[in-house]
């Protein structure tokens, strides 16, 4: 009966340790690298013909820095004779990403002038064109935003406080705060149409976003949000929906996850992190180890969607006082609208040159990194330092973060002007040639893995 009983013993720990190797830890070992779709001859031939594809009667009417999708896209739009923005329009923010391309793909499709606002001073590089205007100013500054924003027809607000790694006064200045003078200002000055930057953060709760459509999402404001930029930008876009009238008619329209030539938070962030050879896969069971489905938005796709927003506003639209998310839609790889979060990633790290991922390394497990997370946001609560990696950070990185954008399909008749996989790899294209040669030079560090 003894011998039994060991045996039993002996045979339930082995199913146990099986059970616990095959669910927890087999999952979590190194694996291969997700085949990619894009190969690291192709990423460096689009780097070069971007410098090839420009004639010289196409720079009068198309941005100097175009990566070769952006290019193409540019042209296929003009040779539709489509409607674009026209009259004067007000970028503010516009020596970010979003804002610095917005401007450009203004004057691209026909707008008579444009006017790029920042606190920063127009980027380096910046398309000196005679329709564009860059004035440098403060958004909390109310009379040089109205002196910029005086005589627009659009105003385009893209200016925000973004990242998890601010202080909450320093969000709501700027993200709620300067929204309201925005809203002021336009008021004022008597423009009729505001388009407005969000983000869908403002609606999330820590929990899967598994094809939510705007009806399906959580309604502002809430009681509690994940981060303070979540807040702040609530109460914005609450202030920009609010103010929609015939008089001043206003749209608030969110990308998710942008990406694209010139990103100096999203992309460049995790390349510095694979460059550095610490970047690893965050697992977690409920969404197959590595394998969570996120939507993104190419930079050009999502300033498509903002001028779109502006064309249909129009006295008594269903659009006016709307929310909105765009993404490259049924251009991912998954035609529902999304692709996987960290194969994808893995494609562009590779396709930039630097090491896989995934080969060679373990995977995260979300149950040790969110109390690591946490342990991190104690530390940054008792010295006042922001730390990057959060708790925040880590559910982003391991839960379905994916949407259905019929709304905007239906309503701004928007749909991508660049497919996601051409948009990836041209933003692969682009950082390795323009980030690639100046990584061990202070851009990334020197402890980097180059292919």
């Amino acid at each position: 009966m003894e011998t039994d009983n060991n045996l039993a013993a002996v045979g339930l720990a082995a199913v146990l340790a099986g059970t616990v190797y095959y669910t927890m830890i087999k999952p979590l070992l190194p694996a291969s690298r997700p085949t990619s779709k894009i190969t690291a001859a192709a990423a460096a031939a689009a780097a070069a013909a971007v410098k090839t594809t420009s004639k010289k009667g196409d720079k009068e009417s198309t941005a100097p820095g175009n990566s070769l999708a952006q290019q193409r896209a540019t042209l296929a739009w003009q040779a539709s004779n489509k409607r674009g923005v026209t009259g004067r329009c007000v970028v503010t923010g516009g020596s970010g990403l979003v804002g610095q391309r917005l401007v450009e793909m203004l004057v691209e499709r026909g707008a008579t002038s444009v006017v790029s606002f920042d606190i920063a001073e127009a980027p380096e590089g910046a398309w000196q064109h005679p329709k564009i205007e860059y004035i440098q100013g403060d958004l909390c500054d109310y009379a040089s935003l109205l002196k910029a924003i005086a005589g627009a027809d659009v105003v385009f607000h893209i200016a925000a406080m973004v990242g998890p790694y601010h202080h909450r006064d320093t969000y709501m200045k700027v993200n709620y705060e300067g929204t309201v003078k925005v809203i002021k200002a336009c008021k004022e000055a008597g423009v009729r149409k505001l388009v407005a930057s969000t983000s869908p953060s403002t609606r999330f709760d820590g929990n899967d976003i598994d094809g939510a459509c705007e009806a399906d999402l959580l309604k502002i404001p809430q009681a509690s949000y994940q981060a303070m930029y979540a807040e702040s930008k609530a109460l914005g876009e609450i202030a920009v929906r609010k103010a929609s009238c015939d008089d001043l008619m206003t749209v608030a329209i969110a990308p998710h996850q942008v990406y694209g030539p010139r990103d100096k938070l999203f992309v460049l962030n995790f390349l510095k992190a694979a460059e550095s050879g610490l970047l690893r896969v965050f697992a977690c069971k409920r969404t197959g180890y590595g394998n969570n489905r996120v939507s993104f938005t190419f930079v050009d796709n999502y300033c498509h969607g903002l001028m779109q927003g502006a064309l249909k506003l129009q006295p008594g639209s269903l659009v006016q006082g709307q929310f909105y998310v765009v993404t490259d839609g049924d251009s991912h790889p998954c035609p529902q609208g999304y692709a996987l979060f960290w194969p994808a990633l893995d494609e562009m790290v590779v396709n930039v040159g630097l090491d896989s991922i995934y080969e060679g390394k373990m995977k995260l497990p979300d149950w040790i990194m969110l109390p690591v997370g946490s342990l991190c946001d104690g530390i940054s609560w008792v010295t006042g330092r922001k730390l990057k990696l959060n708790a925040f950070a880590v559910r982003m990185t391991t839960i379905h973060r994916w949407f259905d954008i019929s709304k905007a399909v239906e309503e701004l008749e928007y749909a991508p002007v660049v497919p996601f996989q051409e948009a990836w790899e041209d933003t692969a294209a682009w950082y390795r040639e323009h980030w690639l040669p100046g990584v061990g030079e202070g851009d990334g560090g020197d402890g980097g893995k180059r292919k």
